[in-house]
């Protein structure tokens, strides 16, 4: 096996196609080395092979070999010796994952300086800068691959900058910093027990080890996890020759764009700095300079620049981001890659690039340049300046930003806002009880609870901006406590970043998401590219919910779910007199009254979805949801305080309170043990579709019957649901198509789905209850260990952020092949909080759903992810073709 590459070598495939093997740096150098001749310094790529080899059994014994090879390569290709009393060569170490990693892993600067070296780099340069590169390696090498704590080495720099007088490391004496380079070895001595190792061979095995180490270090492993990236794939190690952009006046650094990244204006765009280190850019240290200033300064460079972000941009057919040194005068290309930009950014860029005549990339190459992500910024609030406290981090349960008052109680919350407060609702978890509060809200905060939660879901639903779990705050009825000891009364300001799980101290600004004209182009191609492949609708259950849903481009209601409907606070006390009814006469006057709320309710859906599906979920939750809790009426009981009616609710309460409510009384058992209510939300549901056909709507619904776990379940409350509609048909005379679907939200009801396909004209997927009952993890309750199995691996991916593929999605696999054996053709969706992830909707795709469902504002982005998955698929745009 090769485990090292040079930048010039003649691969069989383009260079840039074999980022796996070289890495995105490694791959992208030897493409601009290669293929382009561009000015690169050269050197060699180590392969995620080796990284990977050596995490399993350590160093590979013929690598040193290969190694010393390219160094000796490389020596003479410079003309210059590693470790050489005269003008020495001196080599970068620097990772390079296949996928951009920022930060996350550690690079070695200006290896081979040892004492006799530097003496001839300071012959070929100056003694000052010979001197502070000499320390800077010490320290860096020290710190990143012999484990000395840095802060060692960072105070003794500041006592040099205080006894000296100056401000910045710049204007430290070389006399100084000769004494800096003796303390530096004496303290590596110290914490290690030997001499800091002067052979510049120990030193590259020495730096190449740290940057393999570094893939498996707490904050890498910690990025990965949040961006989905496999922990196995391992990272390439490049070796490059030092070039200074610190040498001299005629030399100097910066990093360009070749297009603005955060507007996607077109054009050059940058910084540079004149005589300093890339370091120095990135850092701030100093005051940079706009690119275009390069044109006075080193107009030759300016032009040569120029000339190469054209040529590249042209090669990679995408906005790239570029390093670059000029030496002398003379410049270099230190890396390039594909650059990180806004969604604003990313949208006007993939619909310019269709248009750009020297490039023409396809609509479907500018649907996959947008990225979920791009659109979520765009939609939702941002915070401005963050310049606040950091109170917690938590959960990053729905995106957006808020900013408000903190109040702990959903009523003060209600009152706070009918003031005109802006106001956050902060509760330990939220419940049903609560969404007067959440629905005037700015945001939500909650100490508990998963990313599938009350307040995560809700939160999603209304598109406001949520932060949940966060542990470390300890919140009680009218204030909360930091970890560090903050705390919070009610009526503080603070601030979350509900896409982060972020939460300030304070009143930050809020800037609005920008939506550019491109948003609707490129979506309207994704929508081109999935027609007829996969639906995208919405998770709805309010007239302006659909509305809003609709206008984010979805095709129907996939899930309307009923019990939301019963918890506005003027019919809350309605469905409680139902619950508490002594005899069928007092049950059916209070689903008299529930009838006419829930017809008006399902008129709303119905016309903001005219002419599209809406798929109406009978009444799910158990009924205990709609009391208040037993131990605060038993505390208003023992204070003497409990109203009139207070006695009937408290026995009713402990009467229909269950110890696993999510086993219990809910779904198709709770319409069978009242099977009252369903018959009233169908009449509900068919007179409100008549009464808008009468007015020349075009209503289209879908029945679906919630939990079933067999086929008499399901036979018996169609055939309930059935005589309704025919009833009401016959009394209105009216004429009107029904389906009647089934819920697939158990693990028995997956496996059996050959069975209940025969009472079904579809299926829906409930993913979220489907992963509970699989995996026995309970959304709300397996927050404070989740963290702690994706860290050691137990677990790949959060399974209520992520469909888990291997439990939960074989059970979707095994419902579909097998709904199909009964009824060819049988429609399917997923109506799960999974149906607005993208790679779920990938794996969705590839089982052969006909739609997702999700909430409205996560409709663009699946309306994206599923164009992505299509032409994941081998699927396009035929005017492409």
């Amino acid at each position: 096996m090769t485990w090292v590459y040079g930048f010039a070598h003649r691969h069989s495939r383009a260079p840039r196609d074999l980022k796996a093997l070289l890495g995105g740096k490694g791959a992208n150098l030897a493409e601009m080395t290669s293929v382009l001749a561009l000015p690169v310094p050269p050197g060699f790529t180590i392969t995620t092979e080796a990284c990977r080899a050596y995490m399993l059994g350590g160093w590979p014994g013929d690598l040193t070999a290969e190694i010393d090879g390219h160094v000796r390569s490389l020596e003479r290709f410079m003309g210059r010796r590693l470790g050489a009393t005269e003008d020495p060569l001196l080599v970068s170490v620097r990772s390079g994952a296949a996928f951009s990693m920022p930060g996350m892993m550690d690079t070695v600067l200006d290896l081979g300086l040892n004492d006799d070296s530097v003496m001839g780099l300071a012959a070929g340069t100056d003694e000052r800068f010979a001197l502070d590169s000499y320390r800077r390696f010490l320290a860096m090498y020290g710190r990143i691959v012999l484990d000395v704590p840095g802060e060692p080495f960072d105070d003794l720099l500041e006592q040099a900058r205080i006894d000296e007088g100056v401000r910045t490391d710049a204007e430290v004496p070389a006399e100084r910093l000769d004494e800096l380079v003796g303390r530096y070895k004496e303290l590596i001595e110290a914490h290690t027990g030997s001499p800091f190792p002067q052979d510049p061979h120990v030193q590259l095995r020495g730096a190449i080890e740290a940057v393999f180490r570094s893939w498996d270090s707490p904050r890498a492993r910690a990025y990965r996890r949040r961006e989905g990236i496999a922990d196995d794939l391992g990272t390439a190690v490049n070796v490059q020759s030092m070039v200074f952009g610190n040498r001299d006046d005629q030399s100097g650094t910066g990093v360009a764009f070749t297009r603005d990244p955060s507007t996607g204006a077109s054009g050059a765009y940058g910084d540079f700095l004149v005589n300093a280190q890339g370091e120095d850019v990135v850092a701030g240290i100093r005051t940079t300079l706009p690119l275009d200033s390069m044109a006075d300064l080193f107009p030759a460079v300016h032009t040569e620049l120029t000339f190469i972000l054209e040529r590249l941009e042209r090669h990679y057919r995408d906005m790239l981001d570029c390093e670059f040194t000029i030496e002398h005068g003379r410049l270099w290309m230190l890396q390039t890659r594909v650059g990180k930009r806004t969604g604003a950014a990313a949208l006007r860029i993939a619909v310019a690039l269709t248009e750009d005549p020297t490039i023409r990339i396809s609509r479907a190459e500018a649907v996959q340049r947008v990225r979920p992500e791009h659109l979520d910024q765009v939609l939702h609030p941002q915070l401005g300046d963050v310049k606040a406290p950091l109170l917690a981090t938590g959960l990053p349960a729905s995106p957006g930003a808020a900013v408000g008052h903190a109040y702990f109680d959903a009523d003060r919350a209600v009152e706070a806002a009918e003031r005109g407060e802006r106001v956050v609702l902060v509760r330990q978890e939220t419940s049903p009880e609560d969404v007067h509060g959440m629905a005037v809200a700015q945001g939500v905060l909650t100490s508990r609870g998963g990313l599938v939660s009350h307040a995560a879901v809700v939160a999603r639903g209304w598109g406001k901006p949520a932060v949940c779990g966060a542990e470390s705050l300890n919140i009680g009825p009218t204030s909360m406590t930091a970890a560090d000891g903050t705390v919070v009364a009610e009526g503080d300001w603070i601030s979350l970043d509900g896409a982060r799980g972020t939460v300030f101290l304070g009143e930050l600004s809020l800037k609005e998401g920008n939506v550019p004209g491109e948003f609707g182009i490129v979506l309207g191609w994704a929508d081109e590219i999935r027609a007829g492949r996969l639906g995208v609708r919405a998770n709805a259950d309010t007239g302006p919910d659909a509305a809003r849903a609709r206008e984010l481009g979805a095709e129907g209601i996939g899930l309307c779910r009923t019990e939301h409907m019963f918890l506005q606070e003027d019919r809350l006390p309605v469905v409680r007199r139902m619950i508490l009814a002594d005899d069928p006469d007092e049950e059916l006057a209070a689903l008299a009254e529930l009838l006419d709320v829930q017809r008006a309710d399902f008129e709303e859906v119905l016309e903001a979805m005219d002419g599209l599906p809406v798929t109406v979920r009978l009444l799910d939750p158990p009924l205990h949801e709609f009391l208040p809790s037993v131990e605060e009426l038993i505390v208003l009981d023992a204070r003497g305080e409990l109203p009139p009616e207070g006695q009937a609710m408290l026995t009713a309460a402990r009467h229909w309170q269950e110890q696993n409510p999510m086993l219990g009384l809910r779904g198709v058992r709770l319409g069978i043990a009242k099977a009252g209510l369903y018959r009233m939300q169908v009449r509900a549901l068919v007179e409100a579709a008549l009464r808008r056909q009468a007015v020349g709507g075009r209503p289209v619904i879908e029945i679906m019957i919630p939990l079933v776990i067999n086929l008499p379940e399901l036979d018996l409350t169609r055939r309930w649901v059935e005589e309704e509609v025919a009833t009401v048909l016959a009394e209105h005379d009216g004429r009107l198509d029904v389906i009647i679907g089934s819920m697939i939200e158990t693990p028995r009801a997956a496996i059996r789905a050959d069975d209940i396909a025969q009472a079904a004209d579809f299926f829906s997927f409930g993913t979220n209850d489907l992963t509970q009952m699989t995996l026995g993890f309970s959304r709300d309750d397996v927050a404070p260990i989740l963290e702690s199995y994706l860290e050691q691996g137990l677990l790949g991916v959060d399974p209520f952020k992520s469909v888990d593929q291997r439990g939960v999605g074989e059970l979707v696999a095994t419902a579909v092949e097998r709904g199909r054996t009964t009824k060819p053709g049988l429609k399917m969706g997923v109506c799960g909080e999974h149906g607005g992830d993208p790679e779920s909707i990938a794996f969705f795709f590839g089982l052969g759903l006909d739609y997702v469902s999700c909430s409205p504002f996560r409709v663009p982005v699946a309306r994206l992810a599923a164009a992505h998955a299509v032409l994941g698929a081998g699927g396009g745009v035929a005017a492409d073709a």
